[in-house]
């Protein structure tokens, strides 16, 4: 007579053997080990970033707020006039408020007059620690990527970065409960 061996990942856990609800214990949220390493070697081109969203210097302020709403942007690249359409400048919901709000008029300007000029920029090649960085001294929410003749290519943003994040640490994330400081009482009693 032959026995077969089953393989124990086959083995189903009897309903007798599982947890009850309620027997989980406390959610811990631990960093994930390889978390710093994934961003030391991770390359911005390796992210879902957003697709290049241009518009000339001579394109008004209301242009850039209509196509900013359409596509749910947060910014928009601002590129030089001619063939070779390089990155001069970055439209964001930022200078939206601090530079064009309170003048009269506002949707006529140019955004050349109104945008923040020479920004940073990144190469999709740069490390995401890189970007990290200077998102971070420079308080920065949007970083225009460019090819080497300055070029944009793309945007990336802060959510770019969030997203990663969760997808390094999934479970973590995305199995927090609704509210979890109302999930867990301090005490037996409830209080």
């Amino acid at each position: 007579m032959v026995t077969e061996e089953i393989p124990p990942h086959d083995i189903e856990e009897s309903p007798a053997d599982a947890p009850l609800e309620g027997d989980e214990g406390e959610v811990v949220i631990e960093r994930h080990r390889d978390m710093g390493r994934a961003i030391l070697e991770t390359r911005i081109d390796q992210l879902k970033i957003t697709a290049a969203v241009t518009l000339g210097v001579d394109a008004t302020v209301a242009k850039a707020i209509e196509v900013m709403r359409k596509k749910k942007l947060g910014a928009i690249i601002v590129v030089e006039k001619g063939r070779k359409r390089r990155v001069v400048g970055i439209f964001t919901e930022r200078d939206l408020l601090a530079r064009v709000l309170d003048k009269r008029g506002y949707g006529r300007l140019a955004l050349g007059k109104v945008m923040t000029p020479n920004p940073e920029t990144l190469r999709p090649q740069d490390s995401l620690a890189y970007a990290l960085n200077k998102m971070s001294v420079g308080r920065f929410r949007h970083i225009p990527l460019v090819d080497d003749a300055g070029k944009a290519m793309g945007m990336l943003s802060i959510r770019d970065v969030v997203d990663f994040v969760v997808e390094i640490i999934p479970e973590a994330v995305l199995n927090l409960p609704p509210q979890p400081k109302l999930e867990m009482h301090p005490t037996a009693e409830g209080d």
